[in-house]
């Protein structure tokens, strides 16, 4: 799985700020206890000069001054015992003058070895949710809040199930393909249906769950989608064009794509071939895809082309909404 660089580079930011402030931190006790305990600032600098000649000797030497070091400070034991018991005498913890990193497991660098550390995961997690709600609202969008009240029991015209029948279903399968990302049967999901029925609520939900397990995810519409693809291919601005390029590989590489409101659109010879190099790659790359849409899949045989359509019907599995529109139904009981 892989972040976007914008994400990655603020929770490194963060991570930064992080380590910067409890340095100060450190800095400011050290200097507090230091004018509190002479003989404690004493000890440390006799620690820090022996420390400091063993360095050069080994650096002249052309040796590992590791080994060295640890000889030293066992040496020094009764000087690093006298340290710890002046400061509990006085109040403060015997490592009170020692770094202690937030993450011990990569020592607050964000990395353990090649692998990124779980604790820089999180960061990202966090400023990926962030981005994803200036567009979607996840300040109440889960899975926990989603309700079937405004689903009619009763039998809908041209359906087997009733409308809460239908949606018990959907919002199972929806929870099921957030909750397992990518271990569960459905790598892509299409919903489809009138507007008002909860496609991008539901959008909302999975996005929160699938981010919050440390997913790379994003979420945009159809409209700006193939902007950003018309942009990379005819800004004549060098700046425009790589920042557009930047965002079809966004669109292109991430974990989970959601796209909004296929349909809503301008539906040209330039946006078919968006549209088919998009969902084409996305399935050949093995990535999964979330598209919901107003549209019938009778009518996005319709409007696309053959080899799309087929794409959407046969990669994705296809999610129909039906029932009152639940905005109406809102304004009604208000």
């Amino acid at each position: 799985m892989g972040y976007e660089a914008s994400v990655l580079r603020r929770a490194t930011q963060r991570l930064e700020a992080g380590r910067k402030r409890r340095a100060e931190e450190l800095e400011r006790r050290r200097a507090r206890i230091y004018a509190q305990l002479p003989r404690v600032a004493q000890i440390d600098r006799e620690l820090r000069k022996t420390i400091l000649q063993i360095i050069a000797a080994s650096l002249r030497d052309g040796s590992n001054p590791v080994p060295a070091i640890q000889v030293i400070r066992d040496e020094n034991l009764d000087l690093q015992a006298e340290r710890a018991t002046l400061l509990e005498q006085n109040g403060y913890p015997a490592d009170a003058l020692d770094e202690h990193p937030a993450c011990a497991k990569c020592n607050d660098t964000g990395w353990v070895g090649a692998e990124m550390c779980e604790c820089l995961k999180q960061l990202c997690t966090e400023e990926q949710i962030k981005e994803l709600s200036k567009l979607l609202d996840l300040g109440e969008q889960s899975f926990d809040t989603f309700s079937l009240d405004y689903y009619s029991s009763l039998p809908w015209k041209g359906e087997s199930l009733t409308p809460r029948e239908n949606m018990e279903f959907i919002y199972e399968v929806c929870l099921n393909y957030a909750q397992k990302f990518g271990k569960f049967y459905f790598h892509n999901l299409f919903l489809t249906g009138a507007p008002g029925l909860g496609k991008t609520f539901l959008s909302a939900c999975i996005a929160r769950t699938v981010s919050e397990n440390g997913f790379s995810v994003v979420y945009d519409t159809a409209v700006n989608i193939f902007a950003r693809f018309e942009e990379q291919k005819f800004a004549r601005d060098r700046a425009e064009a790589g920042e557009a390029r930047d965002e079809t590989r966004r669109y292109l590489g991430c974990d989970l794509l959601i796209l909004d409101d296929l349909g809503s659109e301008l539906t040209t010879p330039f946006v078919q071939s968006a549209l088919y190099t998009l969902v084409n790659t996305r399935l050949t790359a093995d990535k999964q895809t979330v598209i919901s849409s107003n549209l019938s899949m009778g009518q996005v045989r319709e409007r696309y082309t053959p080899q799309i359509a087929s794409r959407l019907e046969g990669e994705y599995r296809v999610l129909p909404f039906y029932g009152e529109d639940i905005r109406l139904q809102r304004k009604q009981r208000l």
